[in-house]
C-alpha cells in the first residue's frame, strides 16, 4: 500500500465530518497495514464542537488525517481511497475457518490444484479468517494455502474473529468419539470444541455452516453426542442435515467415512449432498494413486520418507492392497502407518498425502511423526471440494 503525502492536499480550512472519517480510516490502513474489517474496529470518531472542530486535539493520528484534506478539496477524498485501498479479492464468498489442521478442507473449499491428472478448479470462495491450534499444522497450512491462520485456542481468540461471512467451515476435533479414542463423547475436553463452532455460529450468522467429524459420532454409542449436536445447532435457528460420506466415492483413492452437519439459513434451500460420482467397483485403487512412487528413494523434500516401525499388532500392521482405495489414515498411530502394498516398508508420507488426496505440490513442512499427524487429521480435499460445489450452488 503506497503512502500518499501530505503536501498534495491542502492544510487549510476546515473539513466536512464524513471526510475526516474517510482520512482518520485510510490512514489506518497505511499506517498499519490492516485490512478494512480491522481497521473499522479499530477506527475512533471524535466528538464535534461548534464552528466545525473535534475535541480529540490530543490524537496525533487524527491531526494527520485531519490535514489530508480541505473543505476546498473534498473529492480528493475518493483519490485518496483509490491510490490506497488494498488489493481487494475477486471471489466473491466469504469463509471463516476453525479447527483449520493443516488446510485439507480450506484447499478444497478454495479449489485451484490438480490430482491424479484432474484440474479441480477455483469455487469463489475467499477464507478470510482461519484459526489452529497447533503450531507445526500452522506452519503447513501458510505456506501452502498463501494464508494467514491465527495460531491460539479458539476459545481465546473467539474476540478476534470478523463479524461477517457467508460460510463457516470446521472439523470440531474428533479424539473423543473416534473408535480408537477415549469414548469420552462431546464431554470430553477435545471433542467438546464443537461448542466453539456453535459460538461462532450464532455470532458470525453465516448462510452457511459445515461441521466435519468421525463416523463414530453416528453410532448408537454416541446417539445422544449427536443429538446434542444437531439441538445445539438448531437452537440457531438454522435448518440442520447430517449425512454420513465415503471419500471413495467422490474419487478419494482411500474408504474414509466422513459426517457432515450443514446448517442453512431458514430463508434458503436446503442442502442436498453431492451425489456419488463412482461406484464400489469403479473406486480408485491404491495401486492407482501411488504406482509411480515406487521407484523412488526417500526424498524428504518431497515428504516422500516412511517409519521404520517394526510389525505391530491390529491397525499397525494392516497392508494395503493394490486392487482397491487406501485404508483410512489414522493421525495418532505413531508411526504405525499401513504397510505398502507391494514394498518392504510403510507407506510414505507423500503416499499417505495422495490417499488423502492432497496434489503433490502440498508439502508438509515437519518431521514424519508431526507430518503423519497433519495428514490424518485432515478432511481429503478433493471431498471438500465436492461439498464446496454444492455450497457455491446455494449461494449464487
Amino acid at each position: 500500500m503506497n503512502h500518499v503525502s501530505l503536501s498534495n492536499y491542502s492544510k487549510k480550512g476546515e473539513v466536512p465530518t464524513h471526510i475526516a472519517i474517510i482520512a482518520s480510516l485510510m490512514n489506518e490502513l497505511v499506517e498499519n497495514k490492516i485490512d478494512l474489517h480491522q481497521a473499522l474496529l479499530k477506527l475512533k470518531i471524535p466528538h464535534k464542537m461548534p464552528r466545525g472542530r473535534y475535541s480529540d486535539t490530543k490524537s496525533i493520528r487524527y491531526k494527520k488525517s485531519m490535514e489530508l484534506f480541505s473543505e476546498s478539496q473534498p473529492n480528493q477524498a475518493e483519490l485518496y481511497i483509490s491510490e490506497n485501498r488494498p488489493e481487494l479479492s475477486n471471489t466473491s464468498h466469504r469463509i471463516i475457518s476453525l479447527f483449520s489442521g493443516c488446510g485439507g478442507m480450506d484447499l478444497g473449499f478454495t479449489g485451484g490444484f490438480e490430482f491424479l491428472g484432474r484440474h479441480y478448479e477455483k469455487l469463489g470462495f475467499d477464507i478470510i479468517w482461519a484459526n489452529e491450534l497447533n503450531a507445526n499444522a500452522c506452519k503447513t497450512y501458510r505456506e501452502n494455502l498463501d494464508k494467514e491462520i491465527v495460531e491460539g485456542d479458539i476459545w481465546e481468540v473467539m474476540d478476534d474473529i470478523p463479524r461477517e461471512a457467508d460460510v463457516v467451515i470446521g472439523g470440531f476435533p474428533c479424539q473423543d468419539i473416534s473408535v480408537n479414542g477415549n469414548g469420552a463423547g462431546i464431554n470430553g475436553k477435545r471433542s467438546g470444541l464443537y461448542r466453539a463452532m456453535v459460538e461462532v455460529v450464532k455470532r458470525v450468522r453465516p448462510r452457511i455452516f459445515i461441521a466435519e467429524n468421525v463416523k463414530g459420532l453416528m453410532t448408537k454409542k454416541h446417539k445422544s453426542d449427536l443429538e446434542t449436536v444437531i439441538a445445539d445447532f438448531s437452537s440457531l435457528g438454522y435448518k440442520v442435515r447430517y449425512d454420513l460420506y465415503n471419500s471413495a466415492d467422490y474419487g478419494v483413492p482411500q474408504t474414509r467415512e466422513r459426517v457432515l452437519i450443514v446448517g442453512t439459513l431458514p430463508s434458503m434451500e436446503e442442502f442436498i449432498p453431492p451425489e456419488p460420482l463412482l461406484s464400489k467397483e469403479s473406486h480408485v485403487t491404491a495401486l492407482q494413486a501411488l504406482s509411480d512412487l515406487e521407484s523412488l528413494d526417500e526424498d524428504p523434500s518431497f515428504n516422500h520418507i516412511w517409519s521404520k516401525a517394526n510389525r505391530s499388532p491390529e491397525q499397525g500392521d494392516r497392508r494395503l492392497k493394490k486392487d482397491r482405495p487406501g485404508y483410512t489414515i489414522r493421525a495418532e498411530c505413531h508411526g504405525n502407518i499401513q504397510w505398502h502394498y507391494n514394498l518392504p516398508r510403510r507407506m510414505s508420507m507423500r503416499e499417505a498425502a495422495r490417499i488423502q488426496s492432497f496434489p503433490d505440490s502440498f508439502i508438509f513442512r515437519s518431521k514424519l511423526r508431526e507430518t503423519e499427524r497433519q495428514v490424518g487429521n485432515a478432511v481429503p480435499p478433493v471431498l471438500a471440494w465436492h461439498v464446496a460445489s454444492k455450497i457455491k450452488s446455494l449461494l449464487e
